[in-house]
């Protein structure tokens, strides 16, 4: 993975810390060649990854992508899923047939109802599950997308249900039919590292709140610590700024003090930020 991956919360309204700001960005954004202009900006710094969720208006963007191969032909998208918000807002606006019909893979509406219909009968857990992920990469088809994501909403979710066979559905169906890296976000680290070790998923990805006040790090510092030390994985760290807590050089600096942490996620949206943090990670980082 590349030392630096962009992140999409800025684009969608997403601030930890100020209400204000979000609602700032969102109607900033709202337009999508704003989103567009912020990711060329990223490109240009040389950052060529972006982690982003299933969000409707990132098909947009892959539309974009997929219309300018050259401009993007060293492009890397990391999708995260699902986006709740979408499935809610669907069954809202089109009634349940409606949603179904909007997600559905390109196998074609009848095939993947059917597979679904199958799966609830038997019960079978692993058939509606990589239906949904199918559904939810409709929209990257044509791109790369080497690792992929399942979101902390159901990765923490499914933790607290202790229904730890889902991590290993999930792993297998994105190798077997995407040819990519299953990877896992979580906020509590410490408590997913070790099942998915059991599981005998080797190396695995995990992203996770890290930074240096404890910010949104369930179950401490220490015991994030101890994780790093410990375990073989590949941490990716998010919220390192703490939503705007921790000056940048001082966040930064701090993160490539620790053991194990191979990226971070960050988001911004002007170039003189996305070139602050570039510029950083090129001092602090590992040579």
């Amino acid at each position: 993975m590349d030392r630096l991956l962009f992140g999409d919360n800025q684009f969608f309204g997403v601030n930890h810390m100020s209400e204000g700001k979000a609602r700032e960005q969102l109607m900033r954004f709202q337009d999508i060649e704003a989103v567009i202009g912020v990711l060329d900006a990223a490109l240009d710094e040389g950052v060529r990854t972006f982690m982003c969720t299933t969000h409707e208006r990132i098909g947009e963007v892959c539309d974009h992508m997929r219309a300018n191969p050259d401009r993007y032909a060293d492009y890397l998208l990391y999708p995260c899923m699902p986006y709740a918000h979408k499935y809610a807002n669907a069954v809202t606006e089109d009634g349940m047939l409606g949603a179904l019909k909007r997600f559905t893979p390109d196998e074609g509406l009848i095939s993947a109802a059917l597979k679904g219909g199958v799966s609830l009968a038997r019960k079978d857990v692993e058939g509606v599950a990589t239906l949904l992920i199918d559904a939810e990469m409709k929209m990257f088809q044509g791109l790369r997308t080497p690792v992929i994501f399942l979101q902390n909403v159901i990765v923490d979710l499914l933790l607290g249900l202790e229904f730890y066979e889902a991590f290993a559905i999930f792993a297998r169906h994105v190798k077997a039919r995407y040819n990519a890296e299953p990877a896992f976000i979580t906020m509590n680290l410490p408590r997913l590292v070790p099942v998915l070790k059991d599981l005998g998923i080797e190396n695995p990805i995990v992203c996770s709140n890290i930074n240096k006040i404890g910010f949104r790090m369930a179950g401490g510092m220490e015991a994030y610590e101890e994780t790093l030390r410990k375990y073989e994985f590949r941490a990716i760290a998010m919220s390192v700024f703490a939503s705007g807590a921790l000056k940048a050089e001082e966040a930064i600096k701090w993160i490539y003090e620790q053991p194990n942490i191979e990226s971070i996620v960050f988001g911004a949206s002007s170039r003189a930020n996305i070139h602050s943090t570039v510029a950083l990670a090129a001092k602090y980082g590992p040579k």
